[in-house]
């Protein structure tokens, strides 16, 4: 699954790559924002939401579906803005200054760090 989404992911720099246009939807990566990219068949983005429902359920984020193209194109922005190549893949938060991509016991401790700007 990985070297798929890679490889999708080189297919849509290479063809958007000189387009500087903003994606379909006209968005970018907001530093403001929390993007949670996610893939419905990913058991760690559930794991990830079931946290983050339990713990911050107030908490604004952007859900975005890697499946469909305008979620697939904000993917591979967030990706870019990290500078993290070929190593993409799901749960990926953009939050601000940081990402955190995967999720474990000790995600569970860097969003709670990475949140707090973001709590209100």
């Amino acid at each position: 699954m990985k070297k798929f989404v890679y490889m999708l992911a080189v297919l849509a720099v290479f063809l958007g790559g000189c387009d500087n246009r903003k994606g379909p939807a006209g968005e970018e990566i907001s530093p403001d924002k929390i993007y949670f990219f996610f893939s419905n068949s990913c058991p760690h983005c559930h794991d990830a939401l079931a946290f983050i429902n339990r713990k911050y359920p107030d908490l604004k984020i952007s859900m975005v579906n890697v499946g469909n193209n305008e979620g697939y194109e904000l993917f591979v922005k967030c990706a870019a803005k990290f500078k993290l190549g070929r190593y993409i893949g799901t749960p990926l938060f953009c939050m601000g200054d940081k990402y955190l991509m995967g999720w474990s016991p000790e995600s569970e401790l860097l969003f709670d760090d990475y949140v707090q700007p973001f709590i209100k």
